[in-house]
């Protein structure tokens, strides 16, 4: 692959990938082989266990997108205003084989992205409320995780941290002094993230999406 085209992203936006559909891939060693990207990677080793011909195809895109990306990397720059903020999100039943869904956020320090995580959700959502809460709530664990980190190098933040959501019901959740039967599955989140909220330590704040 040293000599492959270059790729601007490391997979499709829209692509699917499923365990049947595809003709068998003929070498699943080769196919274990890649490096590690979050999403593009998290994708494609669902299926290490019996790769299609399709999988691969998905895998030497990643590849290729690092053929092209060699010279990238994360720019660290200095700042001065200690600011901690997050932005979540979530892709909802967006696994079509066992309808788990996909949850996001990465973590900023300034203008310096710290942390940040992509990953599918160990149960099902009844709602996208549900996916867009669990999302914010691992959102918030790691910046609390970050800002017990800052504190620990007498670093003082600016202003409380922040998380950015897209989700208007998400956000309502978080002021809604009222547990509704159908929310106590995931009433853990809630009532940590709540708490933050009313203790002043944490803000969410709405987000316009992409449409």
């Amino acid at each position: 692959m040293s000599t492959a085209s270059a790729m601007p992203t490391p997979m499709i936006s829209s692509l699917q990938l499923l365990s049947t559909g595809s003709e068998q891939f003929e070498d699943p060693k080769l196919f274990r082989l890649w490096p590690d990207l979050s999403f593009a990677v998290r994708k494609v080793s669902q299926f290490m266990h019996n790769p299609l011909l399709a999988h691969w195809k998905a895998v030497k895109r990643i590849l290729r997108y690092l053929q092209g990306t060699q010279e990238h990397g994360l720019l660290l720059h200095k700042c001065n205003d200690y600011k901690l903020y997050g932005f979540s999100d979530s892709d909802w039943v967006a696994d079509l084989e066992d309808r788990r869904s996909v949850l996001g956020y990465c973590v900023f320090f300034g203008a310096n992205l710290v942390t940040w995580s992509c990953r599918k959700q160990t149960t099902i959502s009844r709602s996208s409320t549900e996916a867009k809460f669990q999302s914010l709530a691992a959102c918030e664990a790691d910046i609390t995780w970050v800002k017990n980190l800052l504190s620990g190098l007498k670093i003082a933040l600016t202003t409380a941290p922040s998380i950015f959501c897209d989700n208007l019901s998400t956000i309502l959740l978080t002021a809604n002094p009222v547990l509704h039967d159908k929310m106590k599955h995931f009433q853990l989140d809630i009532q940590v993230v709540r708490e933050k909220i009313n203790n002043k330590s944490l803000q969410v704040v709405h987000i316009s999406g992409i449409e």
